[in-house]
């Protein structure tokens, strides 16, 4: 926003080229004056846009028409950008909030050995695993959960290390001395870090929807930048959250409060919103991502 008291909430540091993905519209523009309007509503410079733009027409991920805030960017591939979110796992996210995926006791292990000679293929399934929400229980030793086995196994075999990947399931975890499940997640998982992740979501979402919802209405460039600045703060809160079934939570848990905020933000953004080829798709992704929580509940890799 372009002026807000002191105290109130701040989203996550968000990057120039961030901001230029996330003011794509549905027609693949980005129109220049929107988007020097919005960089200096997030405290950016010109020249920081100037220079932006310049390098991502060098990369060719956009053609330039035109110059300065009376520019159009044309995108030359789908470029969505780190703020759009990763669908299912959302959905997966707002069933659980809702009672609609009961965890029903099963770990979902993971182990390799991979050599040095394949330390790249070794460090990018460990990095999937770890995107997907597993923990490190030891060495090349990895727990989940959720039933992410397919999409690492598929991931394995991309790689060609699936010889060396190893998966079992159990109901019966014990780590030390400790067996009881939801003390072993927060052994295992930074509960409190991802916890303070949502809350600052929270505070941004309830901030957000009180200025959407005042007596004096947002202007356009307020909308969109409440809109990148929330995408952000979802992505921050969202990202390392393992997404560890409620009955492994302590209660009530952040991110449930912090989701339903969210939400109520969207709509409010959505609501006024245009329509059609000059709608950011932004809003498409997040409208597409908050229906029906009724998608599959792993992960899916990105």
């Amino acid at each position: 926003m372009t002026s807000r008291p002191a105290a109130e909430p701040a989203a996550p540091g968000i990057g120039t080229r961030t901001l230029v993905f996330a003011l794509v519209r549905e027609d693949g523009t980005v129109d220049a004056g929107e988007l020097y309007a919005v960089a200096e509503a997030l405290g950016m410079t010109d020249q920081q846009v100037r220079l932006c733009l310049k390098r991502l027409v060098a990369e060719g991920r956009f053609t330039q028409e035109g110059r300065g805030r009376k520019a159009r960017l044309v995108a030359t591939a789908d470029a969505t950008g780190a703020v759009a979110p990763d669908a299912e796992y959302v959905r997966h996210a707002y069933r659980q909030d809702r009672g609609l995926a009961p965890w029903d006791g099963t770990w979902h292990l993971f182990a390799f050995a991979i050599p040095e000679t394949a330390r790249q293929s070794r460090d990018a399934l460990r990095d999937t695993l770890l995107h997907l929400g597993a923990a490190p229980l030891q060495g090349g030793l990895y727990v989940a959960a959720n039933a992410i086995g397919g999409i690492v196994e598929a991931h394995a075999r991309h790689l060609g290390v699936l010889p060396s990947l190893t998966r079992l399931t159990s109901r019966d975890l014990r780590v030390g001395e400790e067996e009881d499940p939801a003390r072993l997640a927060a052994l295992l998982w930074p509960l409190d870090s991802i916890a303070e992740r949502h809350e600052a979501l929270a505070a941004l979402a309830t901030a957000r929807t009180a200025r959407l919802s005042a007596p004096d209405r947002p202007t356009g460039t307020e909308r969109l930048t409440c809109a990148i600045e929330l995408a952000a703060a979802f992505t921050t809160a969202m990202e390392p959250d393992p997404l560890l079934p409620p009955e492994l939570l302590p209660q009530p848990w952040p991110g449930t409060r912090a989701r339903a905020l969210a939400a109520r933000c969207w709509e409010a953004l959505s609501g006024g919103d245009d329509q059609g080829a000059g709608r950011l798709r932004l809003f498409r992704l997040y409208d597409e991502a908050l229906a029906a929580p009724d998608a599959d509940p792993a992960r899916p890799a990105g």
